[in-house]
């Protein structure tokens, strides 16, 4: 928590971001910050405390939780179709080995009729 003697020492600078990405928590985290600090002292406007509120309510979480959901969901499904191109592979692989196997080719040289 923020006391007044805090307030009157300047702020230590933090060194530059690298990233835009860590740019961004910088300024999340400063905003964040200044927040707690109106809050606090009394000077928060209608927006900050509405803000605040609304992160607390059961709807927030979930939609919180919704958005996990989905995104686990999309997870899933890239995983899905990546099992489904090895799956296709291993069986352009079996048919070329069958062909080869039929018609006295050797495995490589069935390969390369079928890479045309």
């Amino acid at each position: 928590m923020a006391t007044e003697k805090d307030a009157s020492e300047p702020r230590r600078r933090r060194p530059p971001a690298k990233t835009p990405e860590a740019r961004e928590k910088q300024l999340i985290s400063l905003a964040v910050d200044l927040a707690e600090q109106q809050l606090t002292s009394g000077t928060a406007s209608a927006q900050v405390i509405t803000h605040y509120l609304k992160l607390a309510t059961e709807r927030e979480k979930a939609e919180v939780d919704r958005i996990k959901n989905d995104n686990r969901l999309t997870d899933a499904k890239i995983e899905q179709i990546a099992s489904v191109a090895r799956q296709e592979e291993l069986y352009k692989k079996a048919l070329i080995a069958m062909s080869s196997y039929t018609s006295g080719q050797t495995p490589l040289d069935a390969e390369e009729m079928y890479d045309d």
